[in-house]
C-alpha cells in the first residue's frame, strides 16, 4: 500500500512538472530553475577538474630515458589555432602548419629559358611530402567530424583518454548521475519533446487550413516559435541570444554555423524561419512534411541535378517576396564539431539579397551536440541529447550584410564565414565539408600547387 502510493504520487508529481514546463515554455516564461541546474553542475564540473589536478599532481615524474623526447616536445612550436576557450573545449595542435598563402595566380604553362634552369629541385619534393605526412599525423579535415575531447570529465563520458579511477567520491558522483539522468530526467524529457513535436503537426496543420496569407504568417510565426521552445525545455536548453536588433527580416537569407539538426529548433526560439534542407525520410520526413503544411519550406535531393536549378529559382524567388519568412540555410552543408567553420556553399550567395549571419556555440561541457551521421542515426542522437545534462548554447545575430560591387559570392562567402567563426570563436577553415563523405576535388589538388609555386616566388 504504501509504495502504491509513493508511485502515485510520484506520478502526479512528474505530471504537474511536465504541465509547468509546457505552459511556461507557451508563454515565454521561466522561474530560473535551468540557469540553477546549470550553475550547480558547473560546481561539481570544477570539483571534478580540482580532484582530476591533484591526482595528476601525485603521480610520479617520467623516467629518464623519456626526458629528451619531453624536453623537445615541450619546446616544439604550437599551432597558432590551438586554443583553450572559456566552454572548456581544448584541441592542441600535434604539428605547426604554414600558414596559408591565397594567391588566385596559376602556374603558368610559358617558362623562359632561366625559369626552366629552376623549375626543380631535389628538395622541391619535400614541401609535397611534409604536407603529407602532415595530413596523416593531423589533418584539418577529419578531426572536425569527430566529438572533441574535453580537457575533463564531465561526469558524462570519461573524455580523458588515459581515464583511472581517482576517487570514491567522484566515482558515486557518476554514478548518481547516471541515475539522476535515465530514471529522473529521461522519463520527464521524453514527455515534455512528445507534447512539443504533437504541438508542432497539429498547429502547422491548422495554419495550413487558413486562408489569408498575412494570417497564416503570423499564426505560423507564433505556433512554431512556442512549439519549438517546448521542445527545447526537453533538453534543459538554456539559450543566450545577443544582439538581436540584428535578427534576420522578412525576405532576407539567415545564415549559420552547422553542429546539428536541433540547431533548427535553437534559432527558432527567437525567430520564426522558412527552411532549406535535404529531403529526409523516417522521423524526419514527418516533420518536414509537417513544417511543409504552414509555411514554404524548399527540401530537395542531393544527389538529383535537377533539382539544384529547382532549388536555386525557388530561393531567389523566396529571397525577393517580402511577404514570407526569413530563409534559414546552413551554407556548409553537414555538420562539423562546434570547434570550426568549414567552406560556405556559394549558391545561397549567389541569390542576391541581404544576408543576416548568425553564429552558434554550445557548451561542450553539458552536453555533446554535435551529430556524427555517419556513426548514430536521428534518433540516436536524440537519444544522446535527451540523456545528456542540458544543452547551453550562445547566439550572436550579427549585423547584415549585402555582396559588395564586384565581389565574387566565393569572396562573399568567405567574408561571411570569416565573421561567424570570429564571433563564435571557432576556427575558419577553408575545407569543403564535402570531404566528410567524399574523395579530395582536383581544385583541393590544384590550390596545394598554387602554394607551392606562390612560396617559390617568394623565396627566389
Amino acid at each position: 500500500m504504501f509504495f502504491g502510493t509513493a508511485i502515485f504520487a510520484t506520478g502526479l508529481a512528474v505530471m504537474a512538472l511536465v504541465v509547468l514546463a509546457i505552459i511556461l515554455a507557451i508563454l515565454g516564461k521561466s522561474f530560473g530553475l535551468r540557469k540553477f541546474y546549470v550553475s550547480v553542475l558547473l560546481k561539481v564540473f570544477n570539483f571534478g577538474m580540482e580532484k582530476s589536478n591533484s591526482y595528476a599532481a601525485l603521480q610520479p615524474p617520467p623516467d629518464d630515458s623519456s626526458s629528451d623526447s619531453d624536453d623537445e616536445s615541450a619546446t616544439a612550436p604550437v599551432s597558432s589555432k590551438s586554443s583553450f576557450n572559456t566552454n572548456g573545449d581544448s584541441r592542441a595542435s600535434l604539428i605547426a602548419r604554414q600558414t596559408k598563402t591565397h594567391t588566385s595566380g596559376v602556374i603558368p604553362n610559358i617558362r623562359s629559358l632561366a625559369t626552366m634552369e629552376h623549375e626543380f629541385q631535389l628538395d622541391d619534393a619535400m614541401y609535397f611530402c611534409k604536407s603529407g605526412i602532415e595530413a596523416i599525423v593531423e589533418d584539418d579535415v577529419t578531426q572536425r567530424f569527430l566529438s572533441s575531447e574535453l580537457p575533463s570529465w564531465n561526469l558524462l563520458t570519461r573524455t580523458n583518454e588515459n581515464y583511472q579511477h581517482i576517487s570514491n567520491r567522484l566515482t558515486v558522483l557518476w554514478f548518481l548521475g547516471g541515475l539522476f539522468r535515465y530514471i529522473c530526467l529521461l522519463p520527464v524529457r521524453l514527455w515534455i519533446v512528445s507534447i512539443g513535436l504533437i504541438l508542432l503537426v497539429i498547429t502547422t496543420a491548422i495554419v495550413g487550413y487558413i486562408p489569408s496569407k498575412r494570417m497564416r504568417y503570423v499564426a505560423n510565426r507564433y505556433f512554431t516559435m512556442m512549439s519549438c521552445r517546448v521542445i527545447t525545455r526537453a533538453f534543459g536548453a538554456v539559450i543566450r541570444f545577443h544582439n538581436t536588433e540584428n535578427r534576420a527580416k522578412p525576405g532576407g537569407i539567415c545564415v549559420a554555423n552547422h553542429t546539428s539538426p536541433i540547431d533548427v529548433i535553437i534559432l527558432q526560439n527567437d525567430n520564426s524561419y522558412a527552411l532549406i534542407g535535404q529531403r529526409h525520410g523516417g522521423f524526419m520526413g514527418m516533420v518536414q512534411n509537417a513544417l511543409s503544411r504552414a509555411a514554404d519550406h524548399i527540401w530537395f535531393e542531393r544527389s538529383v541535378s535537377r533539382d539544384r536549378i529547382s532549388v536555386a529559382n525557388r530561393l531567389r524567388a523566396h529571397v525577393h517576396d517580402t511577404t514570407k519568412q526569413p530563409i534559414l540555410i546552413f551554407p556548409e552543408g553537414t555538420c562539423i564539431n562546434n570547434t570550426s567553420v568549414m567552406m560556405f556553399k556559394k549558391g545561397s550567395f549567389d541569390v542576391g539579397g541581404v544576408i543576416y549571419p548568425v553564429a552558434v556555440k554550445y557548451d561542450s561541457r553539458f552536453a555533446d551536440c554535435f551529430w556524427n551521421s555517419s556513426k548514430y542515426n536521428m534518433l540516436e542522437h536524440i537519444g544522446m541529447l535527451l540523456t545528456s545534462w542540458a544543452i547551453v548554447a550562445d547566439v550572436w545575430y550579427l549585423p547584415p550584410v549585402t555582396q559588395q560591387e564586384g565581389e565574387s559570392s566565393i569572396a562573399f562567402a568567405n567574408r561571411v564565414k570569416s565573421e561567424i567563426a570570429r564571433q563564435g570563436g571557432l576556427v575558419d577553415l577553408e575545407w569543403d565539408g564535402g570531404l566528410k563523405r567524399e574523395k579530395p576535388k582536383a581544385s583541393l589538388k590544384q590550390l596545394q600547387q598554387r602554394m607551392f609555386f606562390n612560396k617559390q616566388l617568394t623565396t627566389d
